[in-house]
């Protein structure tokens, strides 16, 4: 089940986000992701798999052609067409299972029915092709904080396209 984030989920999600991005040097913490979800708590989402939780999603309104600092609290919500997905995170137990995919085409369902028109993101991790193949194309042009590393790829795709 996709659900919104509730405050009980937050250890989940700080723990697993440490996980996933601790090594590369990507990792947040609790007061820069809580910032995101406070920006857009309707774009934010809790899987919960078989009573449990087993991952999370959180996406913004953030200009096309820019991207946050991973660095940076987000302060205002950002006006606009553009519908960034900042992170998406599966509990590692839960990998393989179809479940990211899911995620994202409930977020691309929720986009589209708020009126965003594109949906951007950077792929980490070299991450880049798996993105392309589900419609995402590189946006050379955007410039990226440093924050993100130097292999980090900004990308996008429109929402009215099917992925």
């Amino acid at each position: 089940m996709i659900r919104p984030l509730r405050e009980e989920d937050w250890g989940e999600v700080v723990a697993l986000e440490r996980r996933a991005y601790a090594v590369s040097g990507l990792s947040e913490g609790e007061e820069a992701l809580r910032s995101r979800h406070h920006a857009s708590p309707s774009t934010c989402f809790a899987l919960e798999y078989q009573g449990v939780f087993g991952g999370y999603l959180l996406a913004l309104p953030y200009p096309l052609g820019r991207c946050p600092d991973l660095r940076l609290l987000e302060n205002v919500r950002q006006a606009g067409t553009n519908l960034h997905l900042h992170d998406l995170v599966i509990a590692e137990r839960l990998r393989g299972r179809g479940l990211a995919p899911r995620m994202l085409r409930h977020l691309e369902a929720a986009g589209r029915a708020a009126g965003f028109r594109t949906l951007s993101l950077v792929a980490v991790h070299g991450t880049q092709g798996k993105w392309a193949a589900l419609g995402y194309q590189a946006r050379p042009g955007t410039p990226l904080p440093a924050s993100y590393g130097p292999d980090a790829v900004p990308m996008a795709r429109r929402l009215d396209e099917p992925s």
